[in-house]
């Protein structure tokens, strides 16, 4: 039992990779599914959201704190589906959202450029150079949403696991790998494993819950007590107590609140 995430680039067959990957593991495979469930969360219309994942950041920007609630969100579905276990991932910035869970076996998976373009011609019915363009193009703006979300290089090979190229190797070859890969003991979902997912998970939630009046939320959960942690003006210490409090009354995994505010430097 384990969880998989796969990062890959367009017409890298990374999409098929992790569903024959899933089905021979018998394991969840989800992708642009939780997305459409995260934008139920966001009150973003699916393809804005869509949109953002593959046009850089601007939409996002549009909205007030919209790259803050979107980390938010988009964390806590992933987290929720990874905590039932057993689950391959394929979409971008996997690995960053489950960074904190040790049983995380991560992949990326390349493919030859001219392999590529081959798909684009095909399937868009272009030239050689048009297809290169629009490849680049999307390569590009996937890394430039990367790093502007999170800060991460999606094709910085120091961040996964696992590296592939589908190019010799087919796909076949490359399920066959990984599944031999997550066989290890180092990715066996252990009882702590599963406790750190699981307080994880409560910390998406409220983070989540709080991220509209504290775009700059952080929340840590040790032996069941919330950690939460927010930037606000220290004068108003009593009023974010509070409201802090109000917010999380309703959630019952945990044992206690700690609240600690980081005061804002003018």
């Amino acid at each position: 039992m384990a969880i998989i995430t796969i990062s890959r680039g367009s017409y890298t067959k990374g999409k098929e990779t992790a569903e024959k990957l899933a089905q021979k593991l018998g394991y969840t495979c989800i992708g642009r599914d939780m997305l459409i469930e995260a934008s139920k969360h966001f009150n973003i219309p699916e393809i804005k959201l869509i949109r953002a994942l593959y046009d850089a950041p601007s939409i996002l920007d549009r909205f007030t704190y919209g790259k803050e609630r979107y980390i938010a969100f988009i964390r806590r579905e992933l987290l929720e589906w990874a905590q039932k276990d057993n689950l391959v991932y394929h979409g971008l910035a996997g690995h960053f959202f489950l960074k904190e869970i040790p049983h995380v076996l991560k992949v990326r998976i390349n493919a030859d450029i001219e392999e590529r373009v081959k798909e684009e011609m095909k399937r868009e019915k272009i030239s050689a150079e048009k297809a290169r363009q629009i490849l680049l193009k999307d390569d590009y703006e996937r890394r430039k949403w990367a790093i502007h979300l999170y800060g991460i290089d999606t094709a910085d090979p120091s961040l996964y696991d696992l590296v592939l190229c589908i190019d010799r190797l087919g796909v076949d070859d490359a399920v066959d790998i990984i599944a031999n890969a997550v066989s290890r003991p180092c990715f066996t979902t252990t009882k702590e494993a599963q406790q750190k997912i699981d307080d994880a998970v409560v910390a998406a939630r409220i983070e989540s819950m709080l991220i509209k009046d504290f775009p700059k939320v952080k929340c840590g959960i040790i032996d069941g007590v919330a950690h939460v942690t927010v930037f606000e003006d220290l004068a108003k210490k009593d009023r974010i107590e509070r409201q802090i409090r109000e917010h999380l009354k309703s959630v019952d995994d945990i044992k206690g609140i700690e609240i600690h505010i980081d005061p804002i430097i003018y």
